[in-house]
């Protein structure tokens, strides 16, 4: 073969561009945890202010992340913190809302 084979990292899932990027993902972390909170206290009846609130607050920081990100890897990891944040906050919603019980 003429040519050297190299690794072509353009073509991963999980591809970086090799530069750091500490804003994105401190929002990729904040919103991995807001969804993972949300979506775990949304299985409990009496947490719905936590899963309400934290799933809101996650889909906030997840969206606003997803406007400002640079790789597929921040984007993959966004849209399953949205989900879960989304899902929390759903179920957090039917189980009695955002003021359910504080303000009556």
């Amino acid at each position: 073969m003429a040519q050297a084979m190299r690794p072509d990292p353009g073509h991963s899932l999980f591809a970086t561009d090799g530069k750091p990027h500490p804003i994105q993902d401190t929002l990729v972390g904040v919103t991995l945890v807001l969804g993972t909170l949300a979506f775990v206290s949304s299985f409990f009846h009496n947490l719905h202010l936590l899963s309400s609130w934290s799933g809101l607050i996650g889909i906030l920081t997840g969206a606003y992340g997803q406007f400002i990100s640079v790789t597929t890897r921040e984007r993959f990891a966004l849209i399953v913190g949205l989900g879960a944040s989304a899902l929390g906050f759903y179920l957090g919603m039917a189980h009695g809302g955002l003021f359910g019980g504080v303000v009556s």
